[in-house]
């Protein structure tokens, strides 16, 4: 299953961090780590919310095993698209455990680039 997850540069930096195999545990403020179905939301969240926020977001892809994901629910959030998968924070290290290739870094939006800058098959550099 290919998920996708807005990200701002903290969460990023932690997923480098992990060698592009992890992400990194929720804050106590954060009980849902919620990767959403599909790459336009992604984007919309990265753009408009990351970028902001924090100066810069980005969008991941990443697999995850079908079968061990189809325990979460999907949430829609919004509109018919706006899909997000709900795992709990004390889950994730399962949920890391289940996925498949690395976390890959697709789309990054920077100040001046409101654009976004795609990066080919997604970078894992």
């Amino acid at each position: 299953m290919t998920l996708w997850r807005p990200t701002g540069p903290e969460e990023l930096d932690l997923v480098r961090g992990s060698g592009w195999r992890e992400w990194p545990p929720r804050l106590p403020d954060q009980p849902i780590f919620y990767p959403v179905l599909n790459e336009d939301y992604a984007v919309r969240i990265a753009r408009d919310w990351n970028l902001p926020r924090s100066g810069a977001g980005y969008v991941t892809r990443f697999g995850v095993d079908a079968d061990f994901a189809a325990r979460y629910p999907v949430r829609q959030a919004g509109g018919r698209t706006i899909l997000e998968l709900w795992v709990p924070a004390e889950e994730l290290a399962a949920f890391n455990a289940h996925l498949v290739g690395p976390i890959r870094l697709v789309v990054s939006f920077l100040p001046g680039h409101p654009g976004g800058v795609r990066h080919g098959g997604g970078a894992t550099a």
